[in-house]
């Protein structure tokens, strides 16, 4: 809190007028807060970055304020951001609510014709827009789009390598880059809803995609400088249950196999690594559940843009 700390006014319950410049006192820390902003922005400016946003951060009112308003910070420095959403609880909601029965297996939802209808709905509709006008109100620039719109998300059915059948659900084929890239010349932040389309003969389908898995792909096929996944975890924890605030893509592995990194943390640390291997900058696993968990991980590292060291896991290759 401390490193945002240090723009934000002081009060005063004093009377007496006092000029514009004294209300806002400067801490002792405030030059050095400030050289650390500039380096970090100083070696972003122009540059990409993809964030999967979802879990707590998306359900609370003051992260989902603050995530947007960290978007539109970034914006106003000069880099250019690309927001990948997820929506599962907004979906299971709607779903309970229109009598449609869905399940998951080895861990991913089953997708039916209705399911995907549902999610689209959801996902694309009231979820999508709210994120992007949220945006737009923190000062922002932000336009919802779905992965089926210009052909964004290409998709081919995805099988499960256990033998599931999961319906509708997409793997990513191809990335419509162009799209992406335009509308952030244009000082535009891209929010992507993870619904898919076929490709060929099956254009007209829609496929539901893991929201993890499409900002990783986004972020490979941009060479985005970072990606960040906003989770509901601290970051990646060591058999003392302690943060480890830096690993290389050869430490996961080596974590994996000595069962330091295990369970649900395992899909966790591979969309990091996935994206670090398809030319990612860098990958946070970072805390959502911390107020303005983008700003601080982007920014609080400076010029070597590893993150605060406290906010989650940064991966590397």
């Amino acid at each position: 809190d401390n490193f945002l700390g240090s723009f934000l006014p002081t009060t005063t319950t004093t009377t007496t007028k006092i000029s514009s410049l004294t209300r806002y006192a400067a801490p002792e820390n405030f030059a050095d807060v400030a050289k650390t902003i500039a380096s970090a922005t100083g070696e972003l400016k122009g540059k990409t970055i993809v964030v999967k946003y979802g879990g707590n951060a998306m359900t609370s009112p003051e992260l989902k304020a603050g995530f947007c308003q960290d978007v539109a910070t970034l914006q106003n420095l000069g880099i250019r951001v690309v927001v990948v959403h997820g929506g599962g609880p907004q979906i299971n909601a709607m779903l309970e609510k229109v009598g449609v029965e869905s399940r998951f297996e080895g861990g991913m939802r089953v997708s039916s014709k209705d399911v995907v209808e549902v999610a689209e709905m959801v996902l694309c509709g009231s979820v999508n827009k709210e994120i992007s006008s949220a945006i737009c109100s923190a000062g922002g620039k932000a336009i919802g789009l779905s992965g089926r719109d210009d052909s964004l998300l290409q998709c081919t059915k995805k099988i499960n390598k256990d033998g599931y059948e999961l319906g509708f659900v997409g793997e990513v084929d191809t990335v419509n880059t162009k799209l992406l890239n335009d509308l952030l010349d244009l000082g535009i932040c891209p929010v992507v809803s993870p619904i898919g389309t076929g490709i060929g003969d099956e254009k007209d389908i829609a496929y539901n995609v893991n929201a993890d898995v499409a900002a990783g792909r986004i972020a490979g096929e941009l060479r985005a400088s970072r990606v960040l996944f906003l989770t509901d975890i601290a970051g990646v924890l060591n058999k003392e249950m302690n943060l480890i605030p830096k690993l290389s893509c050869s430490d996961v592995e080596a974590l994996i196999e000595d069962e330091t990194i295990t369970g649900g943390m395992i899909p966790k640390v591979s969309y990091a690594t996935s994206a670090v291997n398809l030319g990612v900058g860098g990958a946070f696993i970072t805390d959502g559940r911390v107020p303005h968990a983008l700003l601080k991980e982007v920014l609080a590292g400076g010029a070597a843009g590893t993150g605060s060291g406290e906010g989650g896991t940064f991966v590397s290759s």
